[in-house]
């Protein structure tokens, strides 16, 4: 028979036991998730660092080649070369405002602003960051272009633009992860307790509910709470944030027709197919008479031989060996690569021939490409940029905007003219 010394003290030995356990485990899980934390943490900074050649692509490719090639500004090859030392300064001052250096008095950006027809360059100042346009002088300096740019073609469809890994899909790994050890530490903890009970002739502890488990963690479910409420709430604004933003979309075409071998190699004129361009609101796909005007006499191109070209033939009804409209005509089924939504006014008269705007400042330089691709994200940010940063062409020379011009003159002393000025940004010039 036990004495009751004896009962009682392996009472309270079971009792430092089962609050050991619970201690230690407690402090475990919050010692982990805190690590966890601060492991993931660090890591998303990684994560977030920028993306220099992204920026470079969807700013800068427009008007800039990596190679030797000029297009609207210099190629970036020798540019390191080229510049006033230290290279990377000036050239962060440059990207940043190329205005106030060229005020400053600096000489050779006032060469590079002659020796390229007088024209101005972006001023990116409030538009990218200081670390984006660091990132982006790294890009230039040292590219990871696999295969040159100029020569590349793209053949098989792309779907919408890779985000890249995650940060929510870390933490939720993580979260996961953490609840997976906070249930194998519940168990061991009750295998712990059930062989102490079991050597003092107590019974084995029974099932532990998730109510009372959460009763009795109510510190950490309140941190796994607001931590699975803030990854809802970051995966809801990100979804919503790339809705309808089909970015590097790159659907396949009924015929492969080449843009590189059109506007590039033949330098073939944008608006002779895309004639809507410099009329109206949309650019138009041409008609197929249009492709017809060159391919009654070209019945062979130098990517894809005669099958292609024979595609065109088929929908306009042309037998090549007796020259004339003799078959059944079929329109062809092009697939739409760029689409605003119906409540977003655009017109590319008012940008091409009155913002004196070029092609590739939204479709990107279709002479490098084969099959169109929308190489902008074409958001409303994005559209908010570009008026922020345009300047107004023509109104120097223009009688009409001459007051107006004095007006604006006045209002904004040494500061650019930009579509902004001019109500560029009223949500009644785009929505109404």
């Amino acid at each position: 028979m036990k004495c009751a010394a004896f009962t009682n003290t392996t009472k309270i030995n079971q009792k430092v036991v089962s609050n050991y356990f619970y201690t230690s485990s407690k402090q475990f899980l919050l010692n982990f998730f805190l690590l966890v934390t601060l492991v993931f943490g660090t890591a998303n900074v990684g994560i977030a660092q920028p993306d220099g050649g992204k920026i470079f692509k969807q700013n800068c490719s427009r008007c800039h080649k990596l190679d030797e090639t000029k297009l609207t500004g210099p190629g970036m090859k020798g540019v390191f070369d080229r510049v006033p030392k230290p290279a990377d300064e000036w050239l962060f001052k440059w990207i940043k405002n190329n205005k106030e250096v060229m005020m400053s008095g600096d000489a050779y950006g006032l060469k590079v602003f002659n020796d390229n027809a007088k024209q101005n360059m972006d001023v990116f100042d409030g538009v990218i960051s200081d670390d984006e346009i660091k990132a982006v002088i790294a890009y230039i300096k040292n590219p990871l272009l696999p295969v040159d740019e100029k020569t590349t073609t793209v053949t098989e469809p792309k779907s919408p633009q890779d985000k890249g890994f995650s940060t929510f899909i870390v933490l939720l790994v993580a979260a996961i992860s953490l609840l997976i050890l906070v249930a194998v530490l519940g168990t061991i903890k009750k295998h712990l307790q059930d062989s102490v009970n079991a050597k003092n002739g107590l019974p084995a502890t029974g099932p532990v509910s998730f109510q009372q488990w959460a009763s009795g963690n109510k510190r950490l479910v309140a941190v796994l709470g607001i931590l699975f409420v803030i990854l809802l709430a970051k995966l809801t604004y990100e979804g919503l944030m790339t809705f309808s933003v089909d970015q590097d979309y790159l659907p396949a075409q009924p015929i492969k027709y080449s843009h590189q071998t059109h506007a590039g190699k033949l330098q073939i004129n944008c608006v002779y197919c895309h004639s809507g361009a410099e009329k109206g609101r949309t650019a138009g796909v041409p008609s197929a008479n249009v492709c017809m005007n060159c391919h009654k006499a070209v019945s062979e191109g130098p990517k894809t031989g005669k099958a292609e070209i024979a595609k065109i033939y088929d929908a306009v009804g042309w037998d090549p060996a007796t020259g004339t409209y003799s078959k059944p005509q079929k329109p062809i089924q092009w697939v739409r690569v760029h689409s605003l939504p119906d409540f977003s006014y655009f017109n590319h008269s008012q940008h091409v021939v009155v913002g004196k705007q070029d092609c590739k400042n939204c479709h990107g330089d279709m002479a490098t490409l084969d099959e169109a691709k929308q190489v902008s994200p074409l958001t409303m940010g994005w559209c908010i940029d570009c008026h922020r940063k345009t300047e107004v062409p023509g109104m120097a020379t223009n009688p009409y905007y001459e007051e107006l011009h004095a007006k604006l003159k006045e209002k904004y002393k040494g500061q650019p003219i930009t579509v902004e000025n001019m109500g560029g940004l009223d949500c009644i010039k785009c929505h109404y």
